[in-house]
């Protein structure tokens, strides 16, 4: 019962969340400096600067999880071995 609910719900969620980003994007179109060292600035409209942020946050958070995610796949497959071998073991008894 839920899940046609949730087909119905989820299209809705996205284009309110995606009209209240335009909607942001549109009202944000003054231009922002960021100056970095050196005296190297850069210029561009502030939904821009915040969409760069979100990007490289969501790269980071994305980078951050591989470690976790190699080591979760080195000890499943370190499992399965070990279920193999213990398999094979029962069987030649």
């Amino acid at each position: 019962m839920k899940l046609p609910l949730l087909r119905f719900l989820a299209p809705i969620a996205g284009l309110v969340i995606f009209l209240a980003a335009l909607g942001f994007a549109i009202k944000n179109t003054g231009l922002v400096t960021l100056h970095y060292y050196l005296g190297v600035a850069w210029q561009a409209p502030l939904v821009v600067v915040l969409f760069a942020v979100f990007v490289l946050g969501a790269v980071a958070g994305v980078a951050a999880s591989f470690s976790y995610v190699y080591r979760q796949r080195r000890e499943i497959l370190s499992l399965k071995r070990e279920r193999r071998s213990r398999i094979r073991t029962k069987s030649e008894e």
